[in-house]
Parts: structure tokens; sequence; C-alpha cells
């Protein structure tokens, strides 16, 4: 058992805290909205580069593989070569990648630099979260979970609106040389203020990280490439699905078997963090699935150009603040299992609202249910947090967060994968539903049977019929998508109460880890 911890203590001792959390969140940020900032200046890229429409995809999957990858290694690394050390060399490798990246001529290039910038900024996202919780002392945990969560969520949110600026206003190569002053200023002030955990000897299990790496590879593989392939049509596909299934088997074997193996079975076995880490799959797959779903449905079916699309989004990010800075104070008098699926059903609320909406809608709808969302989603966000590490060690704290973050890595992967194929699949069933209720009685005196006797004028009545039909089509599609969304997260908000109760602040947390094993 670890000694007796100090509620109004951390961990490590910051010389200047407000300024090195802003400096934290501020690498945080950069490295996210990288993950999202570039969907945008594909076309551009693609032009630019000389890649085709199915190779341009690449440079996104590339980039989401290699992080998926390297993000188990983070506790690992961080133990062996000191945190603070691992901080700095992944901001400057993200920094120096994302200047190669703006230099790339082909495609070739693109994807080899664009590894490197996965690989290096894989780290960034469970080390902050590591610093922030060790930096403060745990009675303001879920403060600290709360600002932590604010650059996590609002920053794939402004990603697209920044991107579309840039790309409009400039070139698809200033939204990687953006990094450049930013990943100067951030390594400065983490070289000056970054206090450090002790460096651990630790083993390395090359055959359990194989595994782990190559089940998370094909998973990613599977789910990015999943929608083009036409899903298990492609023998692809299939090897991919095999060698995930395959892989996660082994891994779960020798896990239980080996005696030290790549992560330890005690965070798997630890109740709390197994089931945060369900529930940030689910709220994954909601939030990214509604966040990748939104921009295109607002552009193609009511217009409104991408800068304008990208302010409607906003109060989603305006509700995470809010509900964010509530949670961290409700956390300390509300069981934050209540705050959790409390959340879950704000959020199903609002995708319930989404499901009504028309083609003719005003802006209310859209900017009320994203804050909605954002209320909910931001509860979620902080309370499920302060719950997974209220249990979890100090020495174990950097693994949990890898994990953590994995799983809303996969739980986006999934939720875009899903939602995007069942989308196109519902839009096609749809409108061969509707266009077959287009009769000849509702088109007399023309019927479509004689439109070739008006040659080219039948071919355009034609196309003006089935313009008709198309958005009709698709915004059902869009609804039987948010029905979905609806029914998953009310499904999984009782799942909460699966977790231990949050251990209070004036006891040991120390105490608590131990027993949760």
């Amino acid at each position: 058992m670890e000694a007796t911890v100090d509620p109004d203590k951390p961990a490590l001792k910051a010389d200047n805290r407000p300024l090195l959390v802003v400096v934290v969140m501020l690498a945080n940020i950069m490295q996210i909205l990288d993950s999202t900032i570039a969907n945008v200046a594909l076309p551009h890229m693609q032009a630019g580069l000389g890649a085709t429409l199915d190779t341009v995809t690449w440079i996104l999957t590339s980039y989401i593989l290699a992080a998926a990858m390297a993000i188990p290694l983070t506790g690992w690394l961080a133990d062996r070569i000191g945190s603070r050390n691992l901080f700095l060399l992944s901001i400057v490798g993200f920094t120096l990648s994302s200047v190669l990246c703006a230099t790339a001529t082909n495609l070739e290039q693109m994807v080899i630099y664009r590894v490197i910038q996965g690989m290096s900024g894989a780290f960034i996202m469970p080390l902050s979260q590591t610093v922030m919780l060790d930096i403060n002392p745990p009675k303001k945990h879920p403060q600290a979970m709360a600002i932590w969560g604010m650059g996590v969520m609002i920053a794939p949110i402004m990603g697209p609106v920044i991107g579309g600026y840039i790309t409009e206003n400039f070139s698809w190569e200033w939204i990687f040389l953006i990094n450049l002053p930013i990943g100067i200023i951030v390594v400065t002030m983490l070289w000056v203020l970054l206090p450090s955990r002790p460096i651990t000897r630790r083993r390395f299990d090359l055959f359990g990280f194989s595994m782990f790496a190559l089940f998370v590879a094909s998973l990613q593989l599977l789910l990015d490439r999943g929608n083009h392939q036409d899903w298990f049509e492609s023998w692809e596909i299939i090897i991919e699905c095999g060698l995930a299934i395959a892989a996660l088997w082994v891994y779960v074997v020798h896990t239980a078997t080996a005696k030290n193996p790549f992560l330890s079975k005690h965070l798997y076995l630890n109740r709390n963090l197994a089931t945060a880490m369900f529930l940030v799959v689910i709220t994954g797959v909601v939030m990214f699935a509604t966040m990748a779903l939104l921009p295109p449905m607002l552009q193609n079916i009511y217009g409104y150009p991408p800068f304008e699309a990208g302010f409607l989004l906003a109060p989603r990010g305006l509700g995470f603040m809010i509900s964010m800075g509530l949670a961290g104070r409700l956390s300390r008098s509300i069981d934050a299992r209540i705050v959790v699926s409390s959340g879950l059903l704000i959020g199903a609320c609002s995708t319930g609202m989404m499901t009504g909406w028309s083609l003719e809608m005003e802006r209310w709808p859209i900017i009320i249910s994203g804050f909605l969302q954002g209320i909910g989603m931001g509860a979620v966000f902080v309370s499920m947090n302060v719950l997974a590490f209220s249990t979890i060690s100090m020495k174990n704290r950097t693994d949990a967060a890898s994990l953590m973050n994995l799983a809303r890595t996969i739980g986006s992967s999934i939720g875009i994968a899903t939602f995007v194929g069942i989308l196109g699949r519902n839009w096609q069933t749809s409108h061969a539903d509707l266009a077959g209720q287009v009769t000849e009685a509702q088109l007399s005196p023309i019927s479509p049977t004689s439109l070739e006797r008006f040659g080219d004028y039948g071919g355009q009545l034609m196309m003006v019929i089935d313009a008709e039909v198309n958005p009709q089509a698709l915004m059902i599609a869009y609804l039987d998508d948010f029905w979905l969304m609806t029914i998953l997260t009310v499904i999984c908000a009782p799942f909460a109460f699966l977790m231990k109760p949050p251990v209070s602040m004036e006891q040991d947390s120390a105490t608590a880890a131990s027993t949760a094993h």
C-alpha cells in the first residue's frame, strides 16, 4: 500500500501551477485540433499532392492509425525516460512533423510525415491528463478534469471551423504551419515549468504490445475503410476483422497468464476504470458521430455555408464549458454516478429533439439541441473521469489515462464508421421507397413511361423529380441515425451505477486504490 495521500497536497509540486495548466491545455488543444482540422482541407490537398479521391483519405487514416498504435506505449515510455522528457519530445516531434507535412509535395511524403505526427502526438493527451491530476491536489481533481475536458471536447468542434477559414483564406499548408509558433511556445514553457515523475525501469512486454498494437491497427483499418470497401463484401475487411479478433484473443490470454504483462491486468479488473472505458466508447460513438454528421447535413440539406454551419455548432461547445464547470462543483455534493447517468439522459434528450427536425426549419432547434448535448456530455465527461481515476494509484495513472484516451479514439472511429455507413444505406433505401410512391396518377397528364417523346425535356423533368426526392430521403436517413443514437444512449445510462461511488476526498486515496484491486 502506498503512503497516505493528503487531499490538499498534489503528487507533484509545480512552481507556477496556473501557467502550467494553460500551457498543458495549449499543447492538448494543438494536438486535438490537428486530428480534425485537416478534414475540410482534403479536396485542396488532393489537388496539391496529385492524389485520387480514394487515396487522399490515407492522409487521415495514417494519422489515426499511428496515434492509436502509439497511445498504449505512453505509460511504459514515461516510466522509462521520464514523463517530463517524453512530454517535451512529443511536442518537439509533433511540431517538426507538422512543418514537414506542410512541405510535402506528393501523397507518399505526406503519409510518412502524418505517421510521424500521429506517433508523436499520441502521447500528448494521456500525459496532459496525467499532469493535470499530478499537479492538483486530490480534492481539486474534478475541477482539473473539467478544465482538461474543455480542450478535449471543444477542439474537435472548432477544428473544422478553423480549418475551413484557413483553407478558404490562405492555403492548406497553413493548417500545419500554424503549429510551429504554438509548438515553440509550449516547448519553452514546459521546459521551465514542468516537473517530472520518478524514472522506473519497467520491463517491456514486446509480445503483449505486439498483439495489442495488431488488434488496434486492424480494428482502426476496418473501421476507417469499411464504408469505402462495402464492409464484409471485401476480403480486405474480412482479413482485418479476423486479425483484430485473433490478436485480441491472444492478448487477453497473454495478459491473464504473464507475470509482467504489457499493461497490468489490475487495470482491466478495476470496475470503475473498465466501466468508464465502456462509457467513453459510447459517448465517443454518439458525440463524434454527431459532429461528423451535422456539418454536411447543415450544408447539404439546409444550405448553410461552411463557416456559418460551424458557428451553428458552436453552442455545443458553450454547453460543454458550462456543464464541466458545474459538474466539477457538483461532484463534491452529489454522487458522481448520478451526474454521469443524468448527463447521458440529457444527451439522449438532445438527439431525441433532432429526430423531430424537418427540411423547413429555423436555426433555433439546431442551437438548442446542440447546447443541450453539450450540457449532457460535459457532465458525463468530468464525472466519469473522476470516478475512473478515484480508484487508480498514482503509479498506474498514466497507463489508465492512455487506456481512457484509446477508448475515446476507438469510440469515435466506431461512431463515425457505423453511423455514416447506416446513413448511406438508409438514404438509398428511403430513396427507393419514396421513388416508388411517384405514380403516373401523381404526374398526370405526364407519365414516366411517356417521357421519351419529350426528348431532353423529359430527362430534365425526371431530374427535377429526383431533386425533390433526394433531400427527403436523406432527411429520413439522418432521422434514423438520430433515433439510433437516442436509444443507444438511454440504454447505457444505467451502466454508470456499475462503478463504485466516489471515495471521499478526506479518505486515503491510496487505500481506495488498493481496495479496488
